[in-house]
């Protein structure tokens, strides 16, 4: 029971940042919203850094729940996994109707120069996501799908650093042009043959 509540005010808290930011988003409407005693928080969290970086956590998995259907399917070679990754996320988008954004990367752009600790969890965070696509670009390198010259690092690095820029134009363009031509262009990269 303990373990739920805490993971209902992680959810319900998480939602609200997402919409608002961190530092528009108070305590008090978190616990609100996810209706549970205004003493349950301090319960669970050290504070509301502590509480943030749990939100960071809760983003990791749900990011990795969303992509391992594609990235863990054989059937699929490494650039159209890419091509999949890219479509999945252009559709959350538009069924979002352009609100919001990344997560993590609203959080990177709010607090990621403001505390230490936020830095280095939204790092490893970042990380995790380029690792995803560096796997992917070293897999369809030893296919010999992609240039032997082209780096697999800083190439993934350049895609998810690339699309947190779309991401942030899709914002206040409040279309997905900007994730189609990045996502065009990225494939246009890749497609050497």
């Amino acid at each position: 029971m303990k373990q739920d509540t805490k993971q209902k005010i992680i959810e319900t808290g998480a939602k609200v940042i997402h919409h608002k930011g961190y530092h528009h988003t108070g305590i008090q409407e978190i616990l609100t919203a996810a209706n549970v005693p205004k003493g349950s928080f301090y319960f669970y969290f050290a504070s509301k850094e502590d509480f943030g970086l749990h939100v960071i956590d809760y983003y990791n998995t749900l990011y990795m729940k969303m992509v391992s259907p594609i990235i863990t399917d054989s059937s699929i070679k490494p650039l159209e996994k890419i091509n999949q990754l890219l479509d999945w996320f252009i559709h959350m988008f538009v069924d979002m109707e352009y609100q919001c954004g990344c997560p993590i990367g609203n959080l990177s752009q709010e607090m990621g120069d403001l505390s230490p600790v936020f830095s280095d969890k939204l790092v490893d965070s970042v990380n995790l996501i380029v690792t995803i696509y560096q796997d992917l670009l070293e897999q369809a390198r030893q296919d010999e799908d992609i240039p032997a010259d082209l780096d697999p690092r800083e190439t993934a690095d350049f895609i998810v650093s690339s699309w947190h820029g779309a991401l942030i134009k899709m914002k206040i363009v409040k279309n997905a042009t900007p994730l189609e031509n990045h996502k065009s262009f990225i494939l246009r990269l890749l497609a050497w043959k």
